[in-house]
């Protein structure tokens, strides 16, 4: 089941909804670079615009969290 969850980003209201794994995810690397968890998903949201700007910041989460867990292991 997707949650949603609301945010400002670059001064602009928006939501996001993502399956609450994905959530754990984006969470727990915020805590692991240190950075505030709107900053993380700004950081997110200003890759998507520069390399896809017509990817939904939903699915940009989705993929930056896929290739995060990649990384890692």
């Amino acid at each position: 089941m997707l949650e949603k969850r609301s945010m400002t980003l670059a001064g602009h209201a928006t939501s996001v909804a993502l399956e609450p794994e994905f959530w754990a995810v984006l969470e727990r690397a915020a805590r692991e670079d240190g950075v505030s968890f709107a900053s993380l998903i700004a950081r997110i949201d200003a890759q998507r615009s520069t390399r896809e700007p017509e990817q939904p910041l939903s699915s940009a989460c989705r993929v930056w969290a896929l290739a995060r867990v990649q990384n890692s292991g």
